[in-house]
């Protein structure tokens, strides 16, 4: 190849790196407009509960003298609903994957006719709209005497989540190897300590996808909290946020505040569990 080929070569690939870096210039602006977009809600909402007057509709664009009398009102007013919401979902977590895990692992791994038409049993739960199931709750928990309970709550948010982590971790388990559980069985484990020594353990990314979006439903529950709980004895902070808006009017920092302490829980686990949510959804592979 002569000197003028190469130089024309040289210069046809820069002018491609220079095209490329162009369009990724526009797809990373496009993002970031994107990004700033969906999160500036969530900025407001911080900025809001800094507001000393407790006027939202004069706050600046930034706290530029800012108070945390919205966040002492907010625990104050709001802790006790603040600590039902962490009991209801932690042990809605505990029922779901209670549940869903051997489930499972059956589905997955056991081989009989009727798994298809579970699958499509758990598939068509998944659909039911919720209003359908809080509405036969009511019936059932005003018979049974579990309304305004711990117990009626963590069943109720368990139930929309058991069929979610279901099909999560099924996905997952259907790829663990068949020689990984073989050998354990020639050890002379049986059904149960394979799935509990093997089985759960390489499923890992898979529990911890769905225990945490099983902790999401029912810490964002606000459904259930209306239609099974009728006193202020045990009400989540969705419902106490819902109740806040119609007393605390005039004094939105709080409102904002309580909006803000609401969300750190979610945020602080998504971001500690990220990478195994990542893992979890691709539905697993073990080498």
């Amino acid at each position: 190849m002569t000197t003028t080929a190469l130089i024309t070569v040289g210069r046809g690939r820069s002018r491609g790196l220079r095209g490329a870096s162009g369009k990724q210039l526009v797809y990373v602006a496009i993002g970031v407009v994107l990004l700033v977009v969906m999160l500036f809600p969530v900025y407001w909402m911080i900025n809001a509960s800094l507001q000393p007057s407790g006027n939202t509709l004069s706050a600046g664009l930034f706290p530029t003298n800012p108070s945390w009398a919205g966040y002492e009102k907010a625990i104050s007013d709001q802790g006790h609903n603040l600590i039902t919401s962490l009991i209801v979902s932690a042990g809605a977590v505990i029922v779901s994957l209670g549940i869903a895990a051997p489930a499972a692992y059956a589905l997955a791994q056991f081989r009989y006719r009727w798994i298809t038409g579970a699958l499509l049993a758990i598939l068509i739960a998944q659909m039911i709209p919720g209003i359908v199931i809080a509405n036969a709750l009511y019936a059932a928990y005003n018979d049974l005497g579990l309304l305004n309970t711990y117990v009626g709550l963590i069943v109720a948010d368990a139930s929309h989540s058991v069929p979610f982590a279901i099909i999560v971790m099924r996905a997952f388990m259907q790829n663990i190897h068949p020689s990984i559980l073989e050998a354990a069985r020639v050890d002379g484990a049986g059904q149960f300590r394979t799935f509990w020594s093997i089985a759960l353990p390489v499923s890992k990314n898979a529990i911890i996808t769905a225990g945490l979006f099983a902790f999401l439903f029912a810490w964002s529950d606000f459904l259930f909290a209306l239609t099974l709980t009728t006193t202020s004895d045990i009400r989540p902070v969705t419902l106490g946020i819902y109740q806040y808006l119609g007393t605390q009017v005039s004094n939105r920092s709080a409102v904002m505040a309580t909006a803000v302490l609401s969300s750190l829980p979610a945020i602080i686990l998504l971001l500690i569990a990220q990478k195994y949510i990542a893992a979890g959804a691709m539905g697993g592979s073990v080498k």
